[in-house]
């Protein structure tokens, strides 16, 4: 599902304008976004967790070239599912 899908069933179900259901999705993913920011760990319950993780840097290989690189430390987002998602993909509930 795209989020332009997100948006357009998140209308129809709940009976609101395409704008509102915009807002709504644009609203709930940059709450995710600034708290991931910040260090926070963000949990959806029955869905899952999001949290930021930092990696440190380390001297890599170009695979074209075998040329050494450095890859500088970085930070990104990480999700684990959640329990009762997980059941409902595998049929159990």
């Amino acid at each position: 599902m795209t989020r332009s899908e997100l948006v357009d069933a998140l209308a129809h179900r709940h009976s609101v304008s395409r704008q509102v259901a915009e807002a709504v999705v644009d609203g709930f993913f940059s709450g995710i976004s600034r708290s991931l920011q910040s260090g926070a760990r963000v949990e959806i319950r029955g869905f899952g967790s999001f949290a930021a993780k930092q990696y440190q840097g380390y001297e890599g290989r170009n695979p074209r070239t075998g040329a050494a690189i450095v890859v500088a430390p970085k930070v990104l987002p990480v999700f684990r599912v959640g329990k009762e998602l997980k059941l409902r993909l595998e049929g159990e509930e």
